[in-house]
């Protein structure tokens, strides 16, 4: 099965998908088996892997050290035109759609899409929104573009409905790794009124109740990353994956 219909497939089943964002440069390789296992059991229903900065990290690495404890499917959320590997399962096209820097609307694509077609890579057309999120973000900088406010629910959904007539796949959301404040709910219930996209939501997501508010507000994927670096906090997996998977989540 493609990645993109096991996505859909979680969807239509359990109410919407659960992905962690695993940051070659953020947890150590010893650790990664050990962790993947565990997110596999406690319901996790797959891995983005990729980070704005690559410093340290080694992508194949890390997609191998996945593979030997889990079979949940791996997704590359790229920084850059470097974080490809035919290793993973699938590859988010993405395209800032929220930025008018026309290298990462367009320009990183053209370079890298003859290596993606070389290594025959499933890819999943992408759009891509950074949202304000109380701090600037390394996404924000690195990308050299300015987010959507957050009180501009309807520039996120003119956006994204640009984007589903494009043809795109995907919306993504996102507040930025470590981000102090997490997508607006009223954002996400904007968007999924005027665009049927499959909608992501990532970034300062924190606690359990916040992701099932996203969730309730039309958000179809959820996505974590900084909070489960700190293994500490590895206990509190599955109550994220069931605060995801909500069938019918009622309005907030």
């Amino acid at each position: 099965m493609k990645t993109y219909n096991y996505l859909q497939d979680i969807i239509s089943r359990k109410g919407a998908a659960y992905l962690i964002l695993i940051d070659p440069d953020k947890i150590s390789t010893d650790k990664i088996s050990k962790f993947a296992k565990h997110c596999e059991e406690s319901g996790v229903d797959g891995f983005l892997i990729g980070g704005s900065l690559l410093l340290n990290g080694n992508i194949d690495e890390t997609i191998d050290s996945i593979k030997s404890s889990c079979s949940i499917p791996i997704i590359i959320f790229p920084g850059g035109v470097d974080q490809i590997s035919a290793k993973a399962d699938a590859l988010l096209y993405i395209s800032l759609i929220s930025g008018r820097n026309a290298d990462q609307i367009i320009g990183k694509h053209v370079v890298a899409a003859p290596l993606i077609k070389k290594i025959g890579i499933e890819t999943i057309s992408t759009g891509y929104m950074l949202i304000e999120s109380g701090k600037p973000t390394t996404a924000e900088y690195i990308s050299n573009s300015k987010p959507i406010p957050r009180n501009k629910p309807e520039i996120a959904a003119s956006t994204a409905l640009a984007a589903e007539y494009m043809g795109m796949k995907l919306i993504y959301l996102e507040a930025g790794s470590g981000a102090e404040l997490p997508v607006p709910n009223e954002m996400i219930k904007m968007v999924s009124q005027y665009c049927s996209l499959p909608i992501i939501v990532g970034g300062g997501i924190r606690d359990p109740k916040t992701a099932l508010e996203k969730v309730q507000s039309g958000a179809k994927v959820i996505v974590t990353g900084n909070f489960f670096e700190y293994e500490n906090n590895w206990d509190k997996i599955k109550t994220f994956a069931d605060a995801a998977h909500v069938k019918e989540p009622k309005e907030v």
